[in-house]
């Protein structure tokens, strides 16, 4: 296996997380994003291998109002969070009552397996879309490190609608038959080629933490050495009561060995 000095990793830096226009915007996220490519730019030759991974979803999704109803025939607010009682006892069920019994199961699994709690988001990321694009400010960054003959690795995730995807190496509930759910050991074995991992995107607190947990399960402790989060290159979406999750994924991760640096520190 040929190894790598420098391996960037770049969670969904998209439109609608990282413009204040967007339609799931991470406060934050655009200066997040120009000083990730300004900081390729500078060090363009230092970085060897990119990997870029994309959220990928369409409307109707799982994590999106429009799958959930009430008993008034509401739609769930953003931000809201549906557990397995709420889906017992009737305060949300599924809109299409084909999907009643996997909705049912899905947010059991979510607490059996110790994934976050169902949160229902904005739709985003929608595949075809301009919000599911990279951010301006990074992507022609990502066009000038192309330019000395490299290929920037974009991972698609979350486009099975029955499952959420924060991670980019799993979802958060596999789907029998779609291997795109299971755990990518492609994009692992990728990142363990490299002396040093440097994280970056957005966000912090979902797809940034639940990605790395996975990544660094799949890593030795020693491995798990390498992993360097730029704290200025990564925001948290610090959704009501959840404010806790960026700050304990920090002190999770620094104490299994993570460093933490910057982006205009790293390459000094």
């Amino acid at each position: 296996m040929n190894s790598n000095k420098v391996v960037l990793l770049v969670i969904d830096p998209q439109v609608d997380f990282c413009d204040p226009k967007g339609n799931l915007y991470v406060n934050g996220a655009d200066k997040d994003m120009s000083r990730l490519g300004t900081m390729i730019r500078d060090n363009v030759n230092m970085i060897d291998a990119i990997n870029v991974t994309l959220d990928s979803h369409q409307t109707v999704h799982i994590a999106h109002p429009i799958w959930w109803t009430n008993s008034k025939a509401e739609h769930p607010s953003p931000f809201t969070v549906i557990t397995s009682a709420d889906v017992a006892n009737g305060t949300w069920r599924a809109t299409n009552p084909e999907m009643q019994e996997w909705s049912k199961d899905y947010v059991k699994n979510l607490e059996d397996n110790k994934r976050y709690a169902l949160c229902i988001w904005n739709p985003h990321c929608l595949i075809g879309s301009v919000g599911a694009t990279v951010h301006p400010d990074l992507y022609p960054a990502l066009l000038e490190w192309e330019g000395k003959f490299k290929k920037v690795n974009f991972v698609p995730k979350g486009s099975n609608f029955k499952t959420e995807h924060y991670s980019a190496v799993k979802a958060d509930v596999e789907v029998s038959g779609d291997p795109t759910t299971m755990l990518n050991t492609q994009l692992i074995d990728m990142l363990k080629r490299g002396h040093d991992i440097l994280i970056s995107g957005e966000a912090l607190d979902f797809c940034i933490a639940n990605t790395i947990r996975d990544i660094a399960n799949e890593f030795s402790d020693e491995e798990v050495k390498r992993f360097v989060l730029l704290e200025d290159a990564c925001s948290c979406v610090n959704a009501p009561g959840l404010e806790h999750l960026g700050p304990d994924f920090i002190k999770d991760m620094t104490a299994r060995g993570m460093r933490v640096s910057k982006t205009t520190e790293y390459f000094k």
